[in-house]
């Protein structure tokens, strides 16, 4: 199937007199007929549902739909992005363990990796993604254990060089993670590209109408674990009497140790009712996020004509100096709804064309159908140091701006009247 048809029928097929709709199995548990068959779940033995903090039948169709999407073996849903990002990595990662990371990121995702994985005694080092492969080769260590990078960076917009550094990942024998969130997998999917896992945060542009929270990791299946340095994946886990992943789960080792052990002990779980709103939103993904792209680009053309911008961000416009990667990563160079620019004048100016805004709502969100900005300095990355912003791609007039699904005239007055005032 096309990828419009998967994201309409993979994960879930009614049977004769079916519903047509994915039902919501709203139950924390289920029901057994023997102490022999709940014993066999618990030790991973026989599939089923027994507690949907681990699996429920409508959180497993989304699971199977996004991972037919990404072309992987499997996936987890998870309670946010941040989770999936969380659990992705301490799946394979511990303390004394090393980060390789792309600077631009999402500074959600930065602070996990700097200050929260640094009291778990896991390292990062950050990189420039336009670095040379011999500065990039300077940042791996003998304890490095994956890279990690954004396909669309939040809010930078710069598009990373999946295959370069999937190359440079398996020249040291360690995976490459790869948050797929603004591209979404109808745009890229980065596994074909030589990616490893891939995260999302379906809070975007998945679920993409501001309802419902939630995050999915996707396994590739292709790694191979044995490599070294992947203990949890190929030696015996006592809590499962010495069970050994890859050889019980082969492919989908990774994907089944991320369930049936950090979501068994950390819970950060999707709901029955979270899938299925997310189920919704991936129905129509095609459409939605094809015109975002274009309703982007429209602004993004605008803008760069503007005396009042610094610069324009965005992958899709050819002046971009990422249009070239944008053209050989994203489908027709789409390059999602999301812009950032920057305002001469810096932080006054920026914050007068938000405060200006009508139709354009100031949200601590981004990627949805509704068209929303944001001032990244002041809100989302202001945790972050002078010299951590501008690693980040970040000005102090800087906006992040998000095209939603408005008629593209309506936003575009919007966009020209607040400018108009700075």
């Amino acid at each position: 199937m096309k990828i419009e048809t998967q994201c309409l029928h993979e994960g879930y097929e009614p049977g004769n007199g079916g519903a047509r709709a994915l039902p919501i199995y709203q139950s924390t548990t289920f029901t057994f007929d023997s102490t022999a068959h709940v014993g066999d779940l618990f030790d991973l033995s026989a599939a089923g549902h027994f507690y949907t903090r681990l699996s429920n039948p409508t959180v497993d169709a989304v699971e199977r739909k996004i991972a037919a999407l990404e072309g992987g073996v499997g996936a987890l849903c998870t309670s946010s992005g941040q989770a999936a990002t969380m659990l992705a990595i301490l799946n394979i990662l511990g303390s004394g363990d090393h980060i390789v990371s792309a600077a631009s990121i999402y500074g959600g995702s930065l602070n996990l990796l700097a200050v929260t994985f640094k009291k778990l005694g896991i390292d990062v080092t950050f990189v420039d993604t336009n670095a040379s492969d011999e500065e990039l080769e300077r940042a791996f260590r003998p304890n490095t254990r994956c890279v990690f990078g954004e396909t669309i960076a939040n809010p930078a917009l710069t598009v990373f060089d999946i295959e370069r550094f999937a190359t440079l990942a398996h020249r040291h024998n360690v995976p490459l993670i790869v948050d797929n969130t603004f591209a979404t997998p109808v745009l890229c999917r980065p596994f074909e590209w030589g990616a490893d896992i891939v995260v999302h945060s379906t809070t975007k542009y998945m679920e993409g109408h501001a309802v419902q929270m939630g995050g999915v990791i996707v396994d590739s299946g292709k790694f191979d674990w044995a490599q070294g340095g992947f203990a949890g994946l190929t030696e015996p886990d006592d809590s499962y009497h010495g069970l050994v992943y890859t050889e019980a789960f082969g492919a989908a080792a990774y994907i089944t140790k991320a369930r049936v052990q950090l979501m068994r002990d950390m819970g950060t779980c999707q709901t029955p009712m979270g899938a299925f709103l997310l189920d919704l939103g991936l129905q129509t993904l095609p459409l939605r996020i094809r015109q975002h792209a274009a309703n982007a680009l429209a602004v993004a053309s605008a803008l760069e004509a503007s005396d009042k911008v610094e610069f324009v961000t965005y992958p899709g416009l050819e002046s971009s100096p990422y249009h070239a990667l944008a053209q050989k990563y994203l489908a027709q160079g789409a390059a999602s709804g999301v812009i950032s620019f920057s305002l001469k004048g810096g932080r006054p100016a920026a914050e007068k064309f938000i405060d200006a805004l009508g139709l354009v709502s100031l949200e601590v969100h981004v990627a949805d159908i509704h068209s929303c900005a944001l001032h990244p300095a002041s809100s989302t990355h202001r945790q972050l140091t002078d010299e951590q912003l501008v690693a980040a791609g970040i000005t102090p007039g800087l906006i992040r701006l998000s095209c939603g699904l408005e008629n593209v005239e309506d936003i575009l007055a919007d966009v020209q009247q607040a400018l108009a005032q700075v």
